[in-house]
């Protein structure tokens, strides 16, 4: 099978079920493993992310959706001459990838119709309901089945990590629709982006309960959403964890001054007990891919060191 994965967290997926090897195109943002970047590239992009700042990157999206224009670009020449029997991509961001309806109109003009899988998760256990898909597509089920089997325990493991640590507080209890912390549960506040501010959603709330803490400000199952500095110091987080978009730990440093600068920022508990921590967004928190879980073992790291720091993947975080 020739397969195109048009988003990295596809990429992943299938490399995950040992299917690297039929994977003969991807887009410009699929870089793990390491093999992907020397496959094909099918998906561009418009956008200058690698000189720009976190404002103007944001600046030169917004104005793109506003006149109704695609972040991205299709190969239709590289999908022509790759002629692959299976297409992968995604139907939940236009932001994050290239979407549903511009993978149909590049379709129509193919001589050949390969198949598509669509990716849609918006929460942890949606990812790992989709996986099986994807292997009942390629013939690697049962693959599919023991990577999500392995996913699992791990997720188990934290929580036998953190056996005693209070359990997610009721809703019934909550302020403003946002629960109250519990003891032994910190307040936490992921951005996943520096200007403006945007707190987390999808399934990076669900991560952060799951390790251990309440997300102040993200919402489970709903895209990420711009916040104000106010906000941000409203919420009292003991714990910030920023992971941008598509932002390396060194990319994110070099932009720290679009928020260390500003005075809400000073006023935060977690800057001033210097739990503030730095993390490679893409790589575990930003794709919904089999790595979420390496995500969550991080976050569990990061919230309750006397008990989780062996959990955290090397090199994966670094503190403000």
């Amino acid at each position: 099978m020739r397969i195109c994965s048009l988003l990295p967290s596809g990429t992943e997926i299938l490399y995950a079920l040992g299917l690297g090897d039929q994977v003969v195109g991807v887009s410009h943002e699929c870089d793990y493993p390491p093999d992907a970047q020397s496959k094909p590239k099918v998906v561009r992009t418009h956008i200058e992310q690698e000189r720009a700042s976190s404002d103007e990157i944001d600046q030169a999206v917004r104005r793109s959706l506003a006149r109704g224009e695609s972040l991205y670009q299709i190969d239709a020449d590289a999908l022509t001459r790759l002629r692959p029997d299976l297409l992968v991509t995604q139907e939940l961001c236009e932001v994050c990838a290239i979407g549903e309806q511009q993978v149909s109109e590049a379709l129509r003009h193919l001589s050949h119709r390969p198949q598509v899988i669509s990716l849609h998760p918006h929460t942890l256990e949606e990812l790992l309901a989709e996986i099986p898909l994807v292997g009942e597509r390629t013939g690697r089920r049962r693959e599919a089945e023991a990577l999500v089997g392995s996913l699992r325990r791990r997720i188990a493991r934290v929580r036998e990590h953190l056996f005693g640590i209070a359990e997610r507080p009721s809703l019934d209890s909550a302020r403003d629709g946002r629960p109250e912390p519990v003891e032994g549960r910190p307040r936490v506040v992921c951005l996943e982006w520096l200007k403006p501010p945007m707190a987390s959603g999808h399934w990076v709330p669900e991560m952060v309960e799951l390790a251990g803490g309440t997300e102040a400000l993200g919402r489970a199952g709903l895209p990420s959403r711009s916040v104000t500095g106010e906000e941000v110091a409203a919420a009292r987080p003991e714990v910030v964890v920023l992971m941008p978009c598509g932002f390396s730990i060194a990319r994110t440093r070099a932009e720290l001054p679009l928020v260390t600068s500003q005075r809400w920022w000073r006023a935060l508990p977690a800057v001033r007990t210097g739990r503030v921590f730095l993390v490679n967004g893409p790589a575990y928190f930003n794709r919904s891919g089999p790595r979420l879980v390496d995500g969550i073992e991080l976050l569990a790291g990061l919230l309750h060191p006397g008990r989780c720091a062996e959990l955290v993947p090397a090199g994966s975080a670094e503190p403000l």
